[in-house]
């Protein structure tokens, strides 16, 4: 961890002071309850399982579609936390699926029910097919084990949100903004709250998880120039997603208190300190072509060629926010971390046509982008959506 704190520019992990205060009460907590963690063993998912694991839970089970991520998560976990006395059981299925059904239906339910299941790639909306999963992955996955979840007679339900779903931009972000409509309809009948976070460093598939996997095949590092993010380790994901299902209060939505001039870092910046980590030189290069010509000179050399370029592509917000200027903040009860208060304030009427429309979408066997992106825009009017015509898959 505190490499990679060095690397997103910070000396000590955002959450401590808030975790040592609560940490009585958080084990007190899950040592005393059976959880259920949808989506455990993507990078997210993998750091709520852990430390959840490491205050003893009574139970615990992981479900992901992803085989190999969960048989990585058992011998991490094996190899450092050992055992405990409880149950600890993964299961590798999909949770869209009628076995997932049975297992959810079996038993006597769990105490929390935790999803961190979503398709979260601004570039998975590219095509009409991949989008079409997303909107069944973030919303409709959610709405059904939410709902199952209830039935059960769980205490809480928890679910991961995101910074982009705050004045969305992208598909990705109006799917999670339209999810937490759905969760305040769901918010009369079972306690819920979810948490808006970063960027999360270094979780699979990410730009700086992409670093790593460039420089292990001697190939050029890529990033644009101009666009901001805030950053978190995939240990304080864990952590935020632990304190909001545990002690967020019924549609609470936690997001970390971080400052727009000291956290805001452009992908380039930290490109270049991820190399000076590794102990290279940048070397910047005018082309893509130039960039991948030069690998092996250089490297020879102490180098490495590096291809920084402005934003052009669609969905790609400038700078990220964790709120709205209409959202009701708490930002007294925790040192580091901020809470949304939430009205169930939804539109029936409106969730019920969504659902409609995309029944009648998929019974017809076909839809386009635009037929999505229109439905978007009306289930969030201020949706500002812009096509460029290009798409992060056609950089390097």
């Amino acid at each position: 961890m505190d490499s990679i704190l060095k690397i997103i520019g910070r000396e000590k992990g955002l959450f401590t002071p808030d975790m040592e205060m609560h940490e009585g009460v958080l084990k007190e907590l899950v040592s005393a309850s059976s959880f259920l963690v949808i989506g455990g063993a993507g990078s997210i998912g993998q750091a709520v399982v852990k430390e959840i694991f490491l205050r003893h839970p009574k139970l615990l089970h992981v479900v992901d579609i992803s085989e190999n991520n969960l048989v990585e998560l058992v011998r991490d976990i094996r190899s450092s936390s050992g055992y405990i006395e409880g149950e600890f059981a993964t299961f590798a299925i999909d949770v869209g699926s009628d076995i997932f059904d049975t297992l959810i239906n079996r038993g006597q339910g769990y105490d929390y029910v935790l999803n961190l299941s979503a398709l979260k790639h601004v570039r998975s909306e590219k095509d009409s097919y991949t989008l079409m999963r997303m909107i069944d992955v973030n919303i409709f996955n959610t709405d059904k084990t939410i709902r199952q979840a209830r039935e059960k007679g769980a205490r809480k339900y928890f679910c991961v949100s995101t910074d982009k779903a705050a004045n969305p931009v992208n598909m990705m972000g109006a799917t999670k903004r339209i999810m937490e409509m759905f969760l305040m309809r769901r918010s009369l009948e079972i306690p819920v709250s979810t948490a808006r976070f970063a960027n999360v460093a270094f979780s699979d598939g990410s730009l700086l998880y992409g670093f790593q996997r460039r420089m292990e095949k001697d190939q050029p590092l890529s990033a644009p120039y101009d666009v901001k993010r805030y950053f978190i380790t995939p240990k304080e994901s864990g952590e935020l997603c632990l304190m909001s299902c545990l002690l967020g209060e019924n549609r609470d939505l936690f997001f970390p208190k971080m400052d727009e001039k000291r956290d805001l870092q452009t992908f380039s910046e930290l490109a270049l300190r991820y190399l000076e980590y590794s102990g290279y030189e940048p070397y910047r290069c005018e082309s893509e072509d130039e960039a991948r010509q030069k690998v092996k000179e250089l490297k020879t050399k102490g180098r490495w060629p590096v291809y920084f370029f402005e934003s052009d592509t669609t969905g790609e917000k400038d700078i990220e926010e964790f709120y709205t200027e209409k959202e009701v903040l708490d930002l007294e009860r925790f040192e580091t971390i901020g809470v949304i208060k939430n009205e169930p304030v939804y539109d029936g009427e409106r969730l019920t046509y969504f659902e409609r429309q995309i029944r009648e979408m998929k019974e017809k066997g076909y839809w386009s982008r635009e037929e999505l992106i229109d439905l978007f825009k009306v289930m969030i009017p201020e949706f500002q959506h812009y096509e460029t015509g290009k798409f992060l898959d056609g950089r390097m």
